[in-house]
C-alpha cells in the first residue's frame, strides 16, 4: 500500500482542527435548550475559539521551533481532543466557553506549524502548491462540519458530535506522530532566550511578516463576517434553516478552489500581486452585488439567486488570497529561523480580523436596519487589501522564491 505524503496528511490533521472551529454553529439551537445558552453566551461560544490566537500567536510561534514543529502540532490535536471529549459533558455554559477557549489554544498549536512543516517535507518545485492546498484547511473544516454537524446531532446528540471530532483529533494526532519524521533536537538551553529574541526581532522589524499579517487580517474579517452571518440572512429571508445551512455550508466550501487554483497558479510563475489584486476585488464586487439593493424591480427567485452568486465570487475567487499569503508568509520570512514566528504573527492578526468583521457588519446592519449596507464593511476591507497588495507585491519581486 502506498503511503500517504506526509505533507498532505499535515493538511489532513489541519482539517481535524478545522471541524472544531465549525462544529458549533450546527448545535447552538440544541445547546440553547439543552443548556440554557443565551444569545450573548452563544456569541462568545463563537468568538472564544479565536482568544488564544489573537493574543498568543506570536508566542507559540517563538516557542514551536524549540518545542519542535511536529511536536507542537501533535500536541495542538491531543488539547483539542481532549477540550471536545470533555466538554460533551458539559453542564453548564460556562464550563463549554472554558473548554472552548482550550480548543482554541489546541487548534492555534495545531495550525500554526503547518506551513513550516510543509516546507521541510516538499520540494521546493512543489511547496507553492502544497501550501495553496493547506490554505484550503480552514473552508473544508467549516464545510464538513456545517454539513454533517445537522446529521451527526440528529442522530446521536450534540454530545455525540463533541465526542466524534475528539475521536477523529486523537487518531489523526496519532497518525501524525507515527507518520511524520521527527523533530530535529531541540535546542541546549544556553542562549535560548538571546535566540528567541533574534527571532522576534527579526520577525518584527520586516516588512513582509508585517504585510502578509495586515493582508490576512482584513481577508478574514471580510469572509467570517459573510459567511457567518449567512444563514442569519437567508433565514429572515424566509428560508428552511436546512437550506440556508446548505447554502452557507456551500458558500464556506466554493473558498477551496480559489486556495487550489493560486498554489497551482504560483507553481507556473503567476505573481502574487495579481493574485492578491484578483481575490480582493472579486471580493468588493462580490460584497457589493450580494448585499446592495441593486436587484430592485427583478423578479424575487432570480435576485436571490443572482445574490448567492455574488456570494459563491466572494469566498471562491477571494479564497485566491489566503492560498497566495500562506506562500508569501514563508517566502518573506526573514529566514527559516523566523518562519514559525511569522506564522504565529499572522495568526494573531488573523484572530483579530475574524473577531472585529462579525461584530462591526452586525452593528451596521443594526444601525441601518437591515443587510444592505453590509457592503460597506467588506468594501472596505477589500480596498485596504488592494492597497496592502500593492506595497507586498512590491517586496515580493525583490525577495528571492523558495
Amino acid at each position: 500500500m502506498r503511503r500517504l505524503d506526509p505533507a498532505l496528511l499535515v493538511v489532513l490533521g489541519g482539517v481535524s482542527a478545522a471541524l472544531h472551529v465549525g462544529k458549533l454553529p450546527p448545535a447552538l439551537p440544541v445547546l440553547q435548550q439543552a443548556l440554557g445558552v443565551t444569545l450573548l453566551q452563544a456569541g462568545f461560544l463563537l468568538s472564544l475559539v479565536q482568544l488564544a490566537g489573537m493574543t498568543l500567536g506570536l508566542a507559540v510561534g517563538l516557542a514551536a521551533d524549540g518545542l519542535g514543529l511536529k511536536r507542537t502540532m501533535v500536541s495542538g490535536l491531543v488539547i483539542i481532543s481532549t477540550a471536545s471529549l470533555l466538554g460533551g459533558w458539559a453542564m453548564e455554559p460556562w464550563g463549554l466557553m472554558v473548554l472552548r477557549s482550550a480548543e482554541g489554544l489546541g487548534f492555534l498549536l495545531a495550525s500554526m506549524p503547518a506551513p513550516g512543516l510543509i516546507r521541510r517535507l516538499v520540494e521546493p518545485e512543489r511547496m507553492s502548491g502544497t501550501l495553496g492546498l493547506w490554505g484550503a484547511y480552514m473552508p473544508f473544516g467549516t464545510a464538513l462540519s456545517l454539513l454533517g454537524g445537522p446529521l451527526v446531532i440528529a442522530m446521536v446528540g450534540w454530545q455525540g458530535w463533541w465526542w466524534l471530532l475528539a475521536a477523529l483529533s486523537a487518531a489523526m494526532a496519532l497518525w501524525l506522530s507515527l507518520a511524520l519524521p521527527a523533530d530535529a533536537a531541540s535546542p541546549r538551553a544556553k542562549g535560548d532566550r538571546q535566540r528567541w529574541g533574534d527571532r522576534l526581532r527579526s520577525a518584527l522589524s520586516s516588512r513582509g511578516p508585517w504585510l502578509v499579517a495586515l493582508c490576512f487580517a482584513v481577508y478574514s474579517a471580510q469572509w467570517l463576517a459573510v459567511i457567518g452571518f449567512l444563514p442569519s440572512v437567508y433565514v429572515q429571508a424566509g428560508l428552511p434553516h436546512a437550506i440556508a445551512g446548505a447554502a452557507t455550508a456551500l458558500a464556506a466550501a466554493a473558498n477551496i478552489s480559489g486556495n487550489v487554483i493560486a498554489g497551482r497558479l504560483l507553481q507556473r510563475g503567476v505573481r502574487p500581486q495579481l493574485l492578491l489584486y484578483v481575490g480582493y476585488a472579486a471580493m468588493a464586487l462580490g460584497g457589493f452585488l450580494a448585499f446592495a439593493p441593486v436587484w430592485g424591480g427583478m423578479d424575487n427567485t432570480l435576485a436571490a439567486g443572482l445574490r448567492y452568486a455574488a456570494v459563491l465570487m466572494f469566498s471562491s475567487v477571494g479564497g485566491l488570497i489566503p492560498g497566495t499569503l500562506f506562500s508569501l508568509a514563508v517566502r518573506l520570512a526573514p529566514g527559516e529561523h523566523a518562519v514559525s514566528v511569522t506564522m504565529g504573527w499572522i495568526q494573531q492578526w488573523s484572530a483579530a480580523g475574524q473577531l472585529v468583521g462579525p461584530p462591526l457588519v452586525a452593528w451596521v446592519a443594526t444601525r441601518t436596519g437591515g443587510w444592505h449596507w453590509s457592503w460597506l464593511v467588506t468594501g472596505g476591507c477589500a480596498l485596504a487589501g488592494l492597497w496592502l497588495a500593492s506595497r507586498v507585491g512590491a517586496l515580493s519581486r525583490r525577495s528571492p522564491a523558495t
